[in-house]
């Protein structure tokens, strides 16, 4: 039985809680907004989002050993249409977005667990180029996985 489940709307506050540990582990946050203030706005997004088993946004976890009530590892990955080309004529691009896990659950492959999981819901639903952001501590578990560094051209509006 695999330890990795598919994240339900009543895993919600802990899929934030480990979302804002990679946050805390990858960026420098300048104090703009707590925590606690964007976890209540995002609270009902991410529950109905979790809740639709249809959808293109899906998040697995794995729950923590110790704490019975707390999850140990996340990944959560989305699927967006854009106009197909060459190597992906149908267009479906995954995206893999948060990939957390606790600080006293670590290096015992919960995110490749979980990684692996996600892979293989794209492959299902024939998304045939998947993204991420990595950071340097984690390049090497995406490098075992296949994914290879890109030229980034890309830039970012916020509205």
């Amino acid at each position: 039985m695999s330890l990795v489940r598919r994240a339900l709307p009543e895993d919600a506050e802990e899929v934030l809680r480990l979302r804002q540990v990679m946050i805390d582990a990858v960026f420098a946050t300048d104090g703009s907004a707590s925590s606690s203030e964007w976890h209540t706005e995002s609270l009902p997004t991410i529950r109905g989002k979790l809740a639709d088993p249809d959808g293109d946004f899906v998040a697995f976890v794995v729950d923590h050993p110790g704490r019975p009530d707390a999850l140990g590892a996340l990944v959560v990955g989305t699927i967006e249409y854009r106009i197909g080309r060459a190597g992906n004529p149908h267009g479906a691009v995954g995206h893999v977005f948060s990939v957390a896990t606790d600080p006293d659950a670590r290096r015992r492959g919960y995110a490749r667990a979980c990684m692996e999981t996600l892979l293989e819901w794209f492959r299902e639903r024939g998304v045939a180029q998947v993204d991420l952001n990595a950071s340097t501590d984690a390049e090497p578990l995406y490098a075992s996985l296949g994914f290879v560094r890109k030229r980034d051209p890309s830039m970012r509006l916020d509205l």
